[in-house]
């Protein structure tokens, strides 16, 4: 399928690995150039290259902290004009509702709400005014089907859902479209660290651990990155258009809801 987006520009945050990483791939394979942003210099460096290498694309990386107003206004002034923006940023820690005070929200907002607004904001009016643009944030299952532990998280993500849910609609008349994608455990190190945790307080090994996980996915098993990228290409092309302002589970079935 031509996904229409050859000579586009992309910025994806978070994107040296993991459900970043596997977006930029399929950008770039889809003939997107790439700015791409991760905190750590080096493996950033590596991930821009081999993607330049493999697709023949212009990847730009930029290491920086993009939960950060300098960390963005460098990936902005290195991006320019962009026609496509990827929100991603590593999720706050587990916990239970008595670890967590006021700073801790605040770190959480700032990184996995008010950062995605933020980049909404500088990236929207140039889209509106050129008549295109998509945005995808990744947030998490949790904003359908709470986890307990990941209070942080449910409470960040809710937030940018609501924000996304307004917003949507006052753009998609000048053909820009915003969606939510909603990962479940996918084979990253996000996963690592949840399974390690379970792990270290049940006295279990990691595969049993991940095991256990499962089992409670009817898929049988943990997502990938490159499956998770594709999904993000597809809302991101021309034939995406019509998808507006909606929150889309990729969880293996994770989540039992109807609706």
């Amino acid at each position: 399928m031509d996904l229409g987006l050859a000579g586009k520009k992309a910025i994806v945050c978070a994107s040296s690995k993991g459900l970043g990483r596997g977006c930029a791939e399929a950008l770039a394979a889809a003939g997107v150039n790439l700015v791409m942003n991760a905190r750590s210099d080096g493996p950033l460096r590596q991930a821009a290259e081999e993607i330049a290498a493999a697709h023949g694309v212009t990847v730009v990386p930029v290491a920086a902290d993009i939960t950060s107003e300098d960390g963005r206004a460098q990936v902005l002034d290195a991006a320019g004009e962009v026609d496509i923006l990827v929100n991603n940023a590593g999720g706050p820690p587990p916990g239970m509702w008595y670890d967590w005070e006021r700073e801790d929200f605040i770190r959480a907002l700032d990184a996995n709400m008010l950062t995605p607004i933020a980049m909404m904001k500088a990236c929207l009016p140039g889209m509106m005014s050129r008549g295109w643009g998509r945005v995808v944030n990744i947030t998490s299952q949790s904003v359908k089907a709470p986890i307990a532990v990941l209070g942080l998280s449910n409470s960040a993500r809710a937030g940018l859902t609501g924000y996304v849910a307004g917003t949507a609609r006052q753009v998609a008349g000048s053909g820009v479209t915003i969606n939510n994608l909603l990962p479940g455990i996918h084979a990253t190190d996000r996963a690592i660290s949840l399974d390690t945790k379970v792990a270290q307080e049940q006295g279990i090994s990691m595969e049993e651990a991940k095991a256990q996980r499962c089992t409670s996915i009817p898929a049988g098993r943990y997502g990938t990155a490159e499956e998770f990228g594709a999904a993000c290409a597809f809302l991101c092309s021309q034939h995406a258009g019509f998808i507006v302002g909606q929150n889309i589970l990729l969880d293996g079935g994770g989540v039992n809801m109807t609706l």
